[in-house]
């Protein structure tokens, strides 16, 4: 017999979790289906969280070098590796434990394995201890998550090329590693391994790193990058790999068509990512896009009335907290309230160091839709904190709209930028004006003064920062 439920939720990452639980907290019977032994999904075993971990210890390694500027010295460090890499899985374990516990706290029948969909209110379930199990529901959400994409001719078969998910395994430190792509997830894993020792390179097919982020913000990262690792290639291809003896020779073809190569020890390709495929759609009327995305409307509901989707099988951007508040809002249509997924910002976090975060409206967006907008910039060298850090670099800019002062965006880089960006944030989903941000007393000495005196610099009084407004 099959087994019976109101909501199927299929996949256990960030938003399939999440979708799970608060289903079950308005009283809905709910059954949770993932190939893991535990809840967390792709971020929490092979992305956001492990990668973070070793950012952490990344950062501090960075941070002892530094510290001789400030007359104290630190030896050598000594990278134990294996103790590095139990202390990132001890992070993961922690995390997927506790998801484990709050699954049968809230009663929710987990099984694991791979589902199948063979109807608009069917699946079966092929579990990863063998057999299969039907399932027949009411509504589903897919939550399949994505994968890393691979280059064509580039993703050859060897133990010396790398995506995101074997990088974050950590079996070595090359002597030499190439990066291939320059956004977020290539510069944090090359990040980690050039703080571990590794020679590291990036390139990038663009004319520069973090494409879609503004310039003026990605050019505080970019002279830290440059310093940290050997090289950075802007507007250059990868056009070949091969794999010799004594590693991988690739070659480069730059802008003006000519060729060199170059040996490394391993290559990390990081590219970005593409949708997961769902098994069984053709048995439902569920649309799917030209680049894999599962088509959901303002409800994240399919077209087909009893299945949902969300996160990055749903589409840009593909983001852990997007996912969450995705599953949100298909569970509440499905409880049968009025709800819409329609944020006004979604914040974007990339945690190099320093930091990058944006939200809302991109001054690269605002002119490439030609919309008029103020933009101010409070460097953080007027910042009495980012002093006593020795961390003058950063910065912080507010986006706003002429005529109603209204904040329509947010940038910070900087030590912290990921936790600072929230201010900005809720900012913009309010609906604030520059003045409420001007208004509201922030801690000194502290970072988040910086989103203070941002707006002070709007109206052209700041108080370290001597900027009359013009007339």
């Amino acid at each position: 017999m099959p087994t019976n439920t109101q909501l199927v939720v299929i996949g256990a990452g960030p938003g399939g979790y999440a979708a799970a639980f608060y289903a079950a907290d308005l009283g809905m019977d709910v059954t949770l289906i993932d190939p893991e032994v535990n809840p967390g999904g792709v971020c929490v075993y092979r992305g956001c969280i492990p990668s973070k971990a070793l950012l952490h210890v990344a950062k501090l390694i960075e941070e002892a070098r530094h510290a001789s500027a400030w007359g104290v010295e630190f030896g050598a460090p000594k990278v134990d590796l294996d103790k590095l890499r139990a202390f990132k899985d001890h992070v993961v374990g922690r995390l997927t434990g506790g998801t484990g516990q709050l699954v049968k706290a809230r009663k929710v029948t987990y099984l694991r394995g791979t589902a199948t969909l063979t109807g608009p209110t069917s699946l079966d379930v092929a579990r990863v201890d063998g057999g299969t199990e039907q399932v027949a529901f009411q509504h589903a959400i897919i939550a399949i998550g994505s994968q890393p994409a691979k280059v064509p001719g580039l993703s050859i078969d060897s133990p010396r090329v790398m995506d995101s998910t074997s990088a974050l395994e950590l079996e070595s430190v090359p002597g030499s590693l190439l990066v291939v792509g320059g956004g977020y997830i290539g510069l944090e894993l090359g990040s980690v391994y050039a703080a571990l020792g590794s020679t590291v390179t990036v390139v990038e097919m663009t004319p520069g790193l973090l494409p879609g982020a503004d310039r003026d913000l990605v050019e505080v990262l970019a002279k830290k990058i440059e310093k940290a690792f050997d090289a950075v290639l802007l507007s250059t291809k990868v056009v070949g790999m091969t794999e010799q003896k004594d590693g991988l020779t690739v070659s480069f073809e730059d802008p003006s068509g000519a060729r060199r190569d170059q040996m490394f020890d391993k290559v990390l390709v990081s590219v970005g990512r593409k949708p997961n495929q769902m098994p069984g759609l053709d048995k439902t009327k569920v649309e799917v896009d030209p680049r894999g995305f599962i088509k959901v409307n303002g409800r994240r509901q399919t077209a087909e009335p009893t299945i949902y989707a969300i996160g990055d099988i749903a589409g840009d951007p593909m983001l852990a907290h997007k996912a969450s508040h995705e599953g949100r809002v298909a569970v509440e249509a499905i409880h049968g309230d009025d709800v819409v997924f329609e944020p006004a910002a979604i914040p974007a976090v990339v945690f190099t160091d320093p930091e990058l975060a944006w939200a809302g409206l991109t001054e690269t967006e605002a002119t490439r839709d030609g919309r008029k907008v103020e933009v101010v910039r409070f460097p953080w060298a007027a910042s009495g904190r980012s002093l006593t850090l020795d961390r003058t670099d950063g910065l912080t800019k507010l986006v706003i709209e002429p005529g109603s002062e209204r904040v329509l965006g947010v940038g910070i880089v900087g030590p912290g930028a990921g936790e600072l960006i929230a201010e900005g944030t809720l900012a913009i989903e309010m609906g604030a004006v520059v003045s409420d941000l001007k208004l509201t007393i922030h801690a000194h000495p502290t970072l988040s003064e910086t989103v203070m005196e941002s707006a002070e610099m709007f109206f052209g009084h700041a108080t370290h920062v001597y900027r009359p407004k013009r007339k």
